[in-house]
């Protein structure tokens, strides 16, 4: 049976239903097609690229310009998921107004569904306004990684009664604003279950339990691509970075052992067309075709090649 596009009613439906939303990250093409093949819900491309795909330190190196080319890879490999493209740093704190054209360019450039920012009642302006605008916005709340330097480092978020009220007053702040969906990250779980059960939209968890409404994770980490850490929150379902470097190891080994490429690796000629260019070749002087003209006209071509 043909599979229907996942939309944000569609989001809003499962909760009501009480069916767990399904939802992960991709930042390519081969990702999103294997996502979409295994019939995910959501598709995140989160920023959390700038870590687990470009080496930074941090997500705040990323720029608009790597969310959206990346979008778009995964737009052209993703066709029924909710696809929703992550706001990096930068590009919706310092004004209004340029967090509605980067939020639109996520749709229109980008191919994406919808938005994720991060942030509390900080943001409920510009939620408010990208909303307004027609773009569906996630929001973002608990550990907030574009704010590590203020929160202290990646640390779990509303242990107290006060900070978990606070964290409570800012996802109905959000909800109020025109959010679809929050993320809840690194939250304690009777807090996050509590704020599930409050919120008339669906929340999604990453390190909150399973009391929220649906589960993120970052692929890479649920893949075991990435192997500068792992937060204590994921579960690995592969550990595909060791897979690689064993394949790595072999292709080397055969390549230092001349058993790579073999006779099934390789295109063969016809006996007679091989026989055929030999005699064209060993007649070539008699026709001012001798090894300099052949030289000659292989530094031709090199020169045409090194032009394209």
């Amino acid at each position: 049976m043909e599979r229907k596009k996942m939309t944000v009613l569609t989001f809003q439906a499962k909760k009501e239903r009480g069916e767990p939303i399904t939802m992960l990250t991709a930042y390519d093409y081969p990702t999103a097609l294997a996502l979409e093949e295994a019939g995910i819900d959501a598709i995140l491309v989160g920023d959390s690229l700038g870590m687990v795909v470009l080496g930074y330190e941090t997500t705040l190196p990323v720029t608009m310009d790597d969310m959206i080319r990346h979008s778009q890879a995964v737009r052209r490999g993703a066709k029924t998921p909710l696809l929703i493209g992550d706001m990096p740093f930068l590009a919706y704190q310092a004004d209004v107004a340029e967090a509605v054209r980067n939020a639109g360019r996520f749709l229109k450039e980008g191919g994406m569904d919808a938005v994720k920012l991060e942030g509390g009642r900080e943001v409920v302006a510009t939620v408010r306004a990208i909303a307004d605008a027609g773009i569906p916005v996630m929001g973002h709340i608990g550990l907030t990684p574009q704010s590590i330097h203020k929160l202290g480092g990646f640390r779990t978020q509303g242990k107290t009664a006060a900070a978990a009220r606070r964290l409570i007053e800012d996802a109905h702040a959000l909800e109020e604003a025109g959010c679809f969906s929050i993320v809840l990250e690194s939250v304690p779980e009777p807090v996050a279950r509590l704020i599930s059960q409050r919120l008339h939209i669906p929340t999604i968890g990453i390190g909150a339990g399973p009391g929220c409404d649906g589960q993120v994770l970052v692929t890479h980490d649920l893949l075991g691509l990435f192997d500068r850490f792992t937060p204590r929150f994921v579960k690995r379902y592969a550990e595909l970075h060791a897979e690689m470097k064993r394949a790595f190891h072999a292709y080397i080994a055969d390549v230092a052992a001349g058993t790579f490429p073999g006779p099934e690796n390789s295109t063969p000629m016809g006996e007679a067309e091989w026989t055929a260019l030999l005699a064209e070749l060993e007649a070539a002087p008699a026709n001012g075709r001798g090894p300099a003209a052949l030289d000659v006209a292989e530094s031709q071509v090199v020169g045409r090649r090194s032009n394209i």
